[in-house]
């Protein structure tokens, strides 16, 4: 049983920055999916799949791993890319790609 502790990453449809602050500590799954033959639906007899637990800091998730002895993997976060756009930057002489209709 092997855990991967990470930083979740925003969503899509979101543009605050809410529920990425928490390390996230989820299992790899142990079996693979199965597909039922009578609805077609994936199901799995892996129960830890559905377990997620949530850490203020990333040390206090790989202490819990160490206290019970789950091996794990700390996933880093990648930093994020800040543009300063400005609406005018579309009209400016010096834009680096051809603006057009």
């Amino acid at each position: 049983m092997t855990a991967r502790i990470f930083k979740a990453a925003k969503n899509a449809m979101q543009s605050g920055m809410a529920k990425t602050r928490d390390w996230q500590l989820d299992y790899e799954p142990e079996q693979a999916r199965v597909i039922e033959p009578l609805m077609g639906w994936t199901s799995s007899t892996d129960m830890k799949q559905q377990l997620s637990l949530h850490f203020d800091t990333k040390e206090d998730a790989v202490a819990y791993c160490e206290r019970e002895g789950i091996a794990y993997q700390v996933i880093e976060p990648q930093g994020r890319i800040e543009r300063k756009v400005a609406y005018s930057d579309n009209f400016a002489f010096g834009r680096q790609e051809p603006w057009s209709h």
